[in-house]
């Protein structure tokens, strides 16, 4: 969504004249609060109602009619009744000839109905003017005022000037509306609520995927194996070591596979030779989840943060230490500083410190809040430039973390490498790969490609008229 659109732009409304009135059919929830913010906002309210006796839940300064007497006070008529009872509208046809209808409802289900709420709202009352509006704020943002979470409001509909009307007053109210085109769309925003995190959905299910073929990946090599072959329970080790070797391997993976589907855009744009053709679906649905995948990568590794933090006072580990000492003591045996160890301690600490700053940097940056006060340029130069560094410097840790433990033998226990090791599989691909774009005799016609070259125009005319002819 372009940041810049004038239809996303809150502007100040123009109070200086007196407000039209407006009628609410319905006086529920959603009805009351919407009437109660456009008194405070200024506007006269009426509700049409099947009983027009004043009721204590009413908003003070409504006025309540009967749906026909109402619908003659005003231009513009809110129907805040669910779908199933649209048919009273009908006998109102005639009255409701050239008014903005304005359909506030949702469905309990996506695509419930062959057609939107809206569109069938326009079939029963062909002469009115319908516009989709106010759906995805809920009564309890209009009551409370919490409204930073659900501030846009999409509007649609045909009648241009009716839709003007209707998005002045979602910005008399404090909101920001957006325009998303002809009634066509109403589906699409009605579904648009109903949605349980759509972009999430990816990278959680791989999370937890990932997660339980760690936990037992781990578990078969850091509890089983030493019970099998040395009778050793280290069943505790479920509580935190394992979780503690899980979250980065996590987080270095997601934070690869936030990077990787860039390279992989990289490589088929050099392949067509033209930036002017879709990727596949399953890239495209990658690309628009990797801000989600980064954010899921953070927590892994806020989590691998806070469990480290607690080693010292860790039972087990406050047991070794002292029985070392115990043995040293006994042995009247002091083991000298090696700092080779010391250096590759300190370097791996410094940089996981550093990763994991640039890791937040990067998150702070993902939210809209940041992210719209920053221009393209340096959007991006934070999102790629310190996202591969934070990805180089991640890589860096772990392997300094492994040091010499990978040609070690009892590194592999059943033959099976330390989950560390599988971790850095996605981010060397992504690296090396990235290095080998970033040579001149690639990254030159890379940049010319998305600057509008195209290695065969014949072939991309070609594939436009045939693209073109089906969609006719």
């Amino acid at each position: 969504m372009n940041k810049n659109s004038s239809n996303t732009m809150a502007l100040a409304p123009n109070t200086s004249s007196k407000r039209e009135t407006v009628c609410i059919f319905g006086t529920g929830d959603f009805g009351r609060a919407l009437g109660h913010k456009m008194i405070q906002s200024g506007y006269p309210v009426v509700f049409g109602s099947r009983s027009t006796q004043t009721s204590s839940l009413i908003p003070r300064g409504a006025e309540v009619f009967s749906h026909a007497e109402a619908a003659q006070k005003a231009a513009i008529i809110i129907i805040a009744i669910q779908r199933q009872h649209y048919n009273f509208l009908i006998p109102l046809a005639e009255i409701l000839r050239g008014k903005v209808l304005v359909d506030v409802s949702n469905n309990l289900k996506i695509n419930q109905y062959p057609e939107s709420n809206a569109e069938y709202l326009a079939q029963l009352v062909p002469g009115a003017k319908v516009v989709k509006a106010f759906n995805t704020v809920s009564a309890w943002a209009l009551q409370s005022g919490t409204l930073d979470a659900s501030r846009q409001v999409f509007v649609c509909g045909d009648d241009m000037e009716a839709k003007q009307m209707v998005m002045d007053i979602v910005r008399a109210l404090g909101l920001t509306p957006v325009d998303q085109g002809s009634l066509l769309a109403a589906q699409e925003i009605e579904n648009y609520p109903l949605q349980l995190f759509p972009m999430w959905k990816f990278p959680i299910l791989l999370s937890l995927g990932l997660t339980a073929f760690l936990f037992f990946y781990c578990l078969a090599r850091d509890v089983i194996y030493p019970y099998v072959y040395d009778n050793k329970d280290f069943s505790f080790f479920i509580a935190i070591s394992i979780p503690n070797r899980i979250c980065p391997v996590l987080a270095l993976i997601l934070l690869a596979l936030v990077y990787l589907p860039g390279v992989l855009a990289a490589i088929i744009q050099l392949y067509r030779g033209t930036k002017y053709h879709r990727f596949p679906d399953w890239l495209d649905k990658w690309m628009l989840c990797r801000k989600q995948l980064g954010l899921v990568a953070l927590a892994f590794a806020s989590l691998h943060v806070l469990y480290t933090l607690v080693i010292p006072i860790r039972f087990f580990v406050r047991w070794r230490i002292s029985s070392r000492i115990v043995s040293q003591a006994l042995n009247n045996k002091t083991e000298p500083l090696n700092t080779t160890n010391a250096w590759l301690s300190d370097s791996y600490l410094a940089l996981g410190i550093l990763g994991f700053f640039l890791f937040v940097l990067l998150g702070i940056t993902s939210l809209p809040s940041v992210s719209n006060n920053v221009n393209w340029r340096e959007f991006r130069f934070v999102q790629s430039k310190l996202g591969y560094l934070t990805l180089i410097l991640c890589t860096a840790h772990t392997l300094v973390y492994g040091g010499n433990r990978f040609l070690s033998p009892s590194s592999y226990r059943w033959y099976l490498p330390n989950a560390y090791m599988l971790s850095l599989i996605v981010p060397c691909i992504v690296l090396v790969v990235k290095f080998v774009l970033i040579f001149p005799c690639l990254d030159k016609p890379l940049t010319r490609i998305r600057q509008g070259w195209e290695r065969n125009p014949q072939y991309s005319e070609q594939s436009n008229y045939i693209i073109n002819k089906s969609a006719v």
